[in-house]
C-alpha cells in the first residue's frame, strides 16, 4: 500500500517546476523568529477594540490550522441580524515590504496538495500567530454587517479588534447538527453555541435569497478526496458540500462585496475578483438544450439560474455533473484593478458587481493587499499601493494562480493515477473538461478523476458527457489517459 508521505518530493518538484519557492529563505526564518519574540507590529492602543468577550465561533474543515475568520451574529429589535466577520489581522505582523511579505508576493497563494501543504506564510504564523486559534487572543479586521430580513446588507463598518475564538467547529459536525441528525461535543461544551449556529445560518439563509433573487448561480461541485488508513492511501472518495460550507460561503460574499464598496465609496483603487460573460454561452446552450432547456441567444444571467435551478429539482444526483460542466463553459475568474472612476466589472456567477477577495489573507496575497487598503483607510494614511503597482500585483496573481492549479492538478492526478492503475480497462461515465491545442481531457464522475482523452476524441467538446475506458495510467508523471467510448 503506498504511502500518502511518499508524494512529498513530487509536489516539491512541480512546485519548482511551476516557479514556486517551495521553502522559506534564512531571511524569512530569521524574521520568524524576531516576530514569535516581539509580537505584533503596529498594536495602537485605543484604536483597537476589545470583543474578546463575544462568543466568536469558527467553522472551517476538521484538519484546518490556517484559521481566517471567526463568525459572530445577533438579533436586533428591528428585525435585522447583525453579523460580525473577524478576519485575521495578517498585516500586523507581516509589513509590506519584509522578507515574510516578499516571499508571499512571489508565491501568492498557499497551494494545497495531497502529498504536502505550502504555505504562503511560514506556519508559524500561519498556524500560530495570525491563525484564529481556540482559545487565543487575535488581532482581527472586523467586517460588522446588517442583514435585513431580505437579505440586503445596506450599511457595514470595518474596524480592528482583539478577538478570540471560543470554539472551533467542522463543516461536518454543524452540518450535522443542522440536519437535525446529532450535536458534537464542541456544539454542547458551550451553551450559546447551538444559538449562535442558528442565528448565523438564518443570517446566511437571507444572504443566500438576495442573492438568488439577483441571479447568483447555484452549483454544486464534488471534489475527489484522498482516503487514509493512518499514512497509507487506501482509495478515493467523493465530497460533495453541505449546508455549513454554504453559511461560511454566504458570510465571506457579503463580507468580500462589502469590502470592495467600502474602499470604492473613498474613492480609492483597489483589486478586483472578476468573472466576465461567459464566452462559451454556445456551449452553455447546447448543454442546456440537450436536457430540453431552451436559453436565450446572449448571455442572460438569470435565465441560467433558473434552468439550473430546475435540474436541481428534477435530477439532484446529476446536478453535481451539470454544475462541472456549467462552470468550465463559464471560465475561470481573474483579478483586476478597479481604479477611481472606473467598472471593472462584477463576478457572474455571484451576481455581484463589487467583489474583492479579502477574508484570507493568510492564504491569498491578494486578500492581505486588500488588507492594507483598508487599515491605512481606517487610519487615515495614504494607500500603500499605487495603481501601477495594483496592476502588476493583479498580473502576477492571476499567473500564479494558474501556475497553482497546475501543481495542485498534476498531484491529483499523480496520486489518482496510483489508486486507479487497478481499474485499468473498466469504464466510466465522464464530462469532457477541456479542449485545447495540447489535448482533449475529461473527467470521470465516480470517483471524480481527470485525464486526457487519447483516443476517440476528435468532435468532443467542453461539457459534453461521454463514456470513457481507462487504458492507462502513469503514477510517476500523474499521466491518466482515456478511451472514448463511441455508440455503434
Amino acid at each position: 500500500m503506498t504511502k500518502i508521505s511518499h508524494f512529498a518530493n513530487d509536489a516539491r518538484r512541480a512546485m519548482a517546476e511551476n516557479g514556486f519557492e517551495p521553502e522559506f529563505s534564512l531571511a524569512v526564518r530569521e524574521q520568524v523568529q524576531f516576530l514569535s519574540e516581539s509580537g505584533a507590529r503596529d498594536i495602537a492602543e485605543g484604536s483597537i477594540r476589545d470583543l474578546r468577550s463575544i462568543e466568536w465561533s469558527s467553522i472551517d474543515n476538521r484538519t484546518s490550522r490556517d484559521l481566517d475568520q471567526v463568525e459572530w451574529a445577533e438579533a436586533l429589535p428591528n428585525g435585522d441580524l447583525r453579523i460580525l466577520v473577524g478576519i485575521a489581522d495578517v498585516d500586523a505582523y507581516v509589513k509590506k515590504g519584509s522578507p515574510i511579505d516578499h516571499h508571499a508576493e512571489q508565491n501568492t497563494v498557499t497551494v494545497y496538495t495531497e502529498g504536502h501543504i505550502f504555505p504562503m506564510l511560514p506556519e508559524e504564523l500561519s498556524t500560530d500567530l495570525t491563525s484564529l486559534n481556540e482559545g487565543e487572543d487575535r488581532l482581527a479586521v472586523i467586517a460588522d454587517m446588517a442583514v435585513k430580513a431580505n437579505g440586503d446588507v445596506p450599511e457595514s463598518t470595518f474596524y480592528r479588534a482583539w478577538v478570540r475564538n471560543h470554539v472551533k467547529l467542522s463543516y461536518e459536525e454543524v452540518a450535522e447538527w443542522l440536519d437535525g441528525d446529532k450535536s458534537s461535543d464542541d456544539i454542547m461544551r458551550f451553551p450559546w453555541v447551538a444559538e449562535q449556529i442558528r442565528l448565523q445560518n438564518e443570517a446566511a439563509a437571507r444572504l443566500h435569497k438576495y442573492r438568488i433573487a439577483k441571479g447568483a448561480l447555484e452549483f454544486e461541485s464534488i471534489e475527489s478526496k484522498v482516503v487514509l488508513n493512518g499514512d497509507d492511501i487506501s482509495g478515493l472518495e467523493s465530497q460533495r458540500p453541505n449546508r455549513a460550507r454554504k453559511l461560511i460561503e454566504n458570510f465571506m460574499v457579503a463580507a468580500n462585496v462589502e469590502m470592495a464598496e467600502f474602499l470604492e465609496s473613498h474613492r480609492w483603487a483597489s483589486l478586483r475578483r472578476v468573472v466576465r460573460l461567459p464566452d462559451r454561452w454556445d456551449g452553455i446552450r447546447r448543454v442546456a438544450e440537450e436536457r430540453g432547456y431552451s436559453l436565450p441567444s446572449e448571455p442572460d444571467r438569470l435565465a441560467l439560474a433558473a434552468f439550473l435551478e430546475e435540474r436541481r429539482s428534477k435530477d439532484p444526483e446529476s446536478f453535481p455533473d451539470l454544475s462541472l460542466s456549467i462552470v468550465k463553459l463559464i471560465g475561470s475568474g481573474e483579478y483586476v484593478v478597479e481604479r477611481v472612476g472606473e467598472d471593472a466589472g462584477g463576478h457572474f456567477g455571484l451576481a455581484v458587481n463589487d467583489y474583492a477577495h479579502s477574508t484570507a489573507p493568510n492564504r491569498r496575497f491578494t486578500d492581505l493587499v486588500i488588507q492594507r487598503l483598508v487599515k491605512a483607510l481606517l487610519q487615515g494614511q495614504e494607500p500603500p499601493y499605487s495603481n501601477e503597482d495594483l496592476d502588476a500585483i493583479a498580473f502576477h496573481c492571476n499567473d500564479r494562480e494558474r501556475a497553482a492549479r497546475k501543481v495542485e492538478r498534476k498531484m491529483r492526478k499523480v496520486i489518482a493515477a496510483t489508486v486507479m492503475r487497478k481499474h485499468v480497462g473498466e469504464s466510466f461515465d465522464a464530462i469532457v473538461t477541456g479542449v485545447t491545442a495540447s489535448g482533449t481531457f475529461a473527467r470521470i464522475l465516480r470517483p471524480p478523476v481527470d485525464g486526457r482523452v487519447e483516443r476517440g476524441e476528435h468532435g468532443l467538446d467542453v461539457g459534453e458527457r461521454v463514456k470513457v475506458r481507462l487504458v492507462s495510467t502513469d503514477p510517476r508523471r500523474g499521466f491518466i489517459d482515456f478511451e472514448a467510448i463511441r455508440p455503434h
